[in-house]
């Protein structure tokens, strides 16, 4: 017999009953019924049953030990009788009558127990993760994350792409987020960045003529933690195609997301066939953001037009001075009383809006302080051209329009979950295209790029040199799923003459363009394909199938909301002799 099992803790089945068995596992729960000790031992694969006689060597052993600490047990599989049968374990037809049991770690008092799904605050659960790991759900999610990468991989693979690893100690890159840096020993004085993403390094995968890239790859990014971003580190589904339009993009990914949100999403409904393309002027106009969630019905209208020289003077003094106003429906809320209305009108000012106006109409006539001073013809007309009901609501957010959009987003949101509307057991996934290629940093008071800088702009070079830069779209696009923004990704600047000039109306002179990304431009001028891709969150994939409303809970040894390791205890201060070998030392911030 095998020194540690003949079975795991989820095998053992009726057919089994006489045989001898051993298994090893942790103590899960232990019950003491006066003449017999019930010992539930777990495994990674389930539970099995241990009964022990008050007579029985393997009582002494068990009856003392903590729970979750590791034995190895030996005995006789009985089947339960009728009444003790747990119908909800795969092994609840038998139990096994030790006759052995062998010590294999004996387990101390525990900091948090790992039977039951209670709740522990953030801090013991990061650091004794590898308890933590072991309850069941977190357990789960852990299983799940492995299986929905070997999906992806096996899915990429069947559509022809080729898995490659790109470096880890790569340069720092004045895009996007704050680098992660590593000193050179080799090197005093300079650094290496651990990369953000591999995006130069897959295009320039393409320039090397590989046509088709992917890898599960590790991303490192020093900002800041949000319920569906962990801070320091996330994985992605990187990936690449050359000789490829958007169509093209679309087309590979999303036979590959729609399958693996099918296959893990225990029977809930998946947005079938080609995923809905929604402009970004679009999805901000009508969901008020740009990661719409598709399961919530309402859509919102601008209805800017309606309030000018308005009765209502607040709306029409907004529009006047080049503000809009935007409306969001509320169905059958006019059956409602007045509290609910008031209650948003309290939610939005609590979001820092100074509120949300509303009618209410109740039985076909429209009622509150905006229908009263509007005029009964002008609401009447707002109501038609709205299409409401005669029990319906309808929020209004107005304002500059970035902050009327912004709200009105909100409202949609808390709307469609108060009136519960928003679907249920569906996976609705969207592309977001058609992004600016610029905006107009308030901040800096200077035109700079709005999304990726080394996407292909519409219209190409005469875009640039014609056209008014904020008004130029870029070949850039996102994955959204339930509100979620899985991934960005865009057909990719592929020109040195088209990338020169992007970069100029950024602000970026040629030299400039030169150092900082020298790589990829000096690549492109020995002859790059047209190519794009994208690089949807492994992490946040997994999330939305686990049901999970922070990313935490399907990521192994995730970090603390301040980017800490709890466990391991980093970040940490390191030793002189360390810090003497990389000719670097420690500068004291002043105090106060």
């Amino acid at each position: 017999m095998h020194p540690y099992r003949t079975h795991t803790c989820a095998a053992l089945r009726r057919a089994d009953v006489g045989a001898q068995a051993r298994l090893s596992g942790w103590v899960h729960r232990k019950r003491d019924h006066g003449g017999l000790l019930f010992v539930d031992l777990r495994d990674h694969f389930g539970l099995t049953q241990i009964v022990v006689d008050t007579d029985s060597p393997a009582f002494v052993a068990l009856e003392r030990l903590r729970v979750e600490s590791v034995v190895t047990v030996t005995g006789k599989v009985v089947a339960r009788t009728a009444d003790t049968v747990n119908s909800n374990l795969p092994t609840g037809e038998i139990e096994i009558r030790a006759t052995e049991v062998e010590v294999r770690s004996a387990a101390e008092e525990l900091p948090m127990p790992v039977a039951g799904e209670q709740d522990y605050p953030e801090d013991i659960r990061l650091k004794y993760r590898y308890l933590d790991l072991r309850r069941e759900k977190v357990h789960a999610n852990m299983m799940l994350r492995s299986a929905v990468i070997a999906s992806l991989r096996r899915r990429m693979i069947e559509q022809g792409f080729t898995e490659f690893q790109t470096p880890i100690l790569t340069a720092s890159s004045p895009e996007g987020a704050r680098d992660y840096l590593v000193p050179s020993r080799v090197h005093p004085g300079k650094f290496y960045a651990l990369p953000q993403a591999p995006q130069m390094f897959k295009q320039l995968l393409m320039v090397a003529g590989f046509d088709k890239y992917f890898q599960i790859a590790p991303c490192f990014r020093d900002e800041d933690a949000r319920a569906d971003r962990s801070p320091g580190e996330f994985y992605q589904l990187d990936f690449e195609m050359s000789f490829v339009t958007q169509d093209d993009v679309f087309a590979a990914i999303e036979p590959v997301l729609g399958g693996v949100f099918a296959e893990f999403g225990n029977g809930r409904t998946v947005t079938e066939g080609a995923f809905p393309r929604i402009p970004y002027r679009e999805s901000m106009l009508k969901y008020g953001s740009d990661k719409p969630d598709l399961r919530n019905p309402l859509t919102i209208t601008d209805v800017t037009e309606h309030f000018r020289g308005s009765g209502f003077g607040l709306f029409d003094r907004i529009v006047s001075e080049g503000g809009v106003v935007r409306a969001i429906p509320a169905p059958g809320a006019g059956k409602l009383s007045r509290k609910f209305f008031d209650e948003m009108n309290e939610w939005a000012r609590g979001e820092g809006h100074a509120g949300l106006g509303y009618i209410n109409i109740k039985e076909g006539v429209p009622a509150g302080p905006i229908a009263k001073n509007h005029g009964e013809e002008a609401t009447a007309a707002l109501v038609a051209a709205l299409g409401l009901g005669s029990d319906d609501g309808v929020f209004f957010a107005a304002g500059k329009e970035a902050q009327a959009t912004k709200l009105a987003g909100l409202a949609r949101t808390r709307t469609a979950e108060s009136l519960k509307l928003i679907e249920e057991d569906a996976f609705r996934l969207c592309w977001i295209v058609d992004f600016p290629m610029f905006e107009y940093d308030e901040e800096a008071k200077k035109i700079d790029f709005s999304h990726n800088p080394f996407s292909m702009p519409q219209g190409e070079l005469e875009a640039l040199e014609t056209q008014d830069p904020l008004t130029i779209k870029a070949w850039q696009y996102d994955i959204v799923c339930n509100g979620v923004e899985l991934s960005s990704g865009a057909i990719r600047n592929h020109r040195p003459e088209i990338m020169y000039k992007a970069f100029e109306i950024a602000g970026y002179s040629r030299d400039q363009v030169d150092a900082d990304f020298a790589g990829m431009i000096n690549a492109f001028k020995f002859g790059a394909p047209p190519h794009g891709g994208s690089a949807p969150g492994v992490d946040r994939i997994v999330m939305l199938l686990a049901d999970e409303p922070n990313i935490r809970e399907v990521i192994v040894f995730p970090m603390t909301q301040k980017a800490e390791d709890l466990m391991m205890n980093a970040p940490a201060p390191v030793t002189p002799k360390q810090l003497r070998e990389l000719q670097l030392r420690v500068v004291e911030q002043a105090k106060g």
